[in-house]
């Protein structure tokens, strides 16, 4: 008898792989192109490569956290937008910027990556912080027949080095620049 339960154990254990390991799950939320942002330059490619690869984590990392910096993070919309979405308030903060590209991304088909264009770039040291100003083209390729495609405009990022030594945004102005809606429009429309 006590060899029938023995082999009846073995027979069990064999068949269900209970000590057989198992493939890691992939992460949540990969950093593809995610660099520490030692430079300046490197959180703008940040940023651009957050878009590029719809990774809300990445996007948030290139601007400040008041615990780092003792700055509050600042959006100052295009003047239209502004009219047009009262939502992009004074009160705008780093949480609306999370909703924002969480809702952005939503209307994006999952393969087709967004698409920001810089030009005219300039990097102008100020005291203990850098100011990035710079003209740009988004281009948000949504399912959303009522969400315009493309965007464009002028922005000025103020930048901070942190006390982790890394770069982040503390203060971003939009300004519209053309017929084309501003950034500030696509974040009050998918607000």
């Amino acid at each position: 008898m006590k060899l029938f339960f023995l082999i009846i154990i073995a027979v069990l254990l064999n068949g269900c792989d209970l000590f057989s390991t198992r493939s890691a799950e992939p992460p949540s939320q990969p950093r593809a192109d995610y660099q520490q942002p030692v430079t300046a330059d490197i959180l703008i490619s940040n940023l651009v490569n957050s878009l590029k690869d719809k990774n809300v984590e990445n996007y948030i990392s290139c601007l400040a956290d008041y615990s780092f910096t003792q700055r509050e993070f600042i959006f100052s919309p295009s003047s239209g937008a502004l009219s047009q979405f009262p939502s992009l308030s004074e009160n705008w903060a780093i949480k609306n910027e999370e909703q924002y590209f969480n809702n952005m991304i939503s209307k994006v088909p999952q393969s087709i990556p967004i698409t920001l264009t810089l030009s005219n770039e300039s990097y102008s040291p100020q005291g203990d912080s850098l100011v990035y100003t710079a003209s740009y083209t988004l281009n948000v390729p949504s399912n959303d027949p009522s969400l315009p495609e493309n965007y464009a405009g002028d922005l000025r990022f103020n930048m901070i080095r942190d006390s982790r030594a890394v770069w982040s945004i503390y203060y971003w102005q939009d300004s519209k620049n053309g017929n084309l809606p501003s950034w500030s429009e696509l974040k009050g429309r998918t607000y």
